[in-house]
Formats: structure tokens, sequence, C-alpha cells
């Protein structure tokens, strides 16, 4: 999205489009957690958080010894945390859904009806050892 297509919905006046565009649907990696759930849960769609491009903007002002703070409409300082926890969100969903797919097939009849096999981890990393001595 660039910076042309910024200015038209400017002008058309379009501001939650842009909200949204700039913020969840760029690089808010917590708000896009937070968006997904909601809409999958049926409830509404929270407000977006600070967007990564504007937390790299202030760490560069920063480390040109710019004594940068943000501040709400109040003047608090409001603190700009790491998104570490939407890491791990995103690790626990794709955990669960991990979790699913083996509670699914939990014995090997089932897998074996399902069309799969059960190789042991040693034939697997053999295979892996095998490949390394082709040549392309």
């Amino acid at each position: 999205f660039g910076e042309m297509e910024v200015w038209a919905l400017e002008a058309y006046g379009a501001a939650y489009t842009l909200q949204e565009i700039l913020t969840v649907k760029s690089d808010d990696v917590t708000g896009r957690v937070r968006t997904y759930e909601s809409i999958v849960k049926g409830h509404n769609v929270p407000q977006p958080g600070v967007p990564e491009s504007f937390k790299v903007l202030v760490k560069e002002l920063q480390s040109l010894c710019l004594d940068i703070q943000v501040l709400d409409k109040d003047g608090n300082q409001i603190e700009l945390k790491d998104d570490e926890d939407a890491m791990d969100t995103l690790n626990l969903a794709r955990m669960d859904a991990d979790n699913d797919r083996q509670n699914r097939y939990a014995d090997e009849d089932e897998l074996a009806d399902a069309g799969f096999d059960y190789v042991a981890d040693e034939e697997v990393d053999a295979s892996y050892d095998d490949d390394a001595d082709d040549e392309f």
C-alpha cells in the first residue's frame, strides 16, 4: 500500500479504512491476533494498537539521542512495549491446532485408516542424511 493510495483515502475521507490498513492490516501483530479472534467469536473489533513501524521510528529517533516520549491526550506518558506476548499468542494458537489434529487421530489405527503411516524418528533423520550426498 503506497503513499499515493494513503493520500487518496485521506482525500476521500475513509478514515476507518485508512486506520485499519495502516495498523491492523500492516504490522500491528497483537492487534491482528485480537481482531481475528473477535471476528471468529462474533465480538466487536477492538481498537488497534501501536504499529511496529511507529515503534521503530521512535527507536531510530532515540538512537539520534533525542528524548522521545509518547503522551496520551491527558499528557501522561505511554510506555511502548515490545510485542513478545503477541508471538506467544501466535505460537499458542498453532499449538492448539496441533493438539486438535493429534486428538482427532488419537491412535495409530485411526491414522492408518486416514492414510497415514508411523515412521520412527531415526528413519526420518536417516533419510535426510542420505539426501545430503545427492548432487544437483
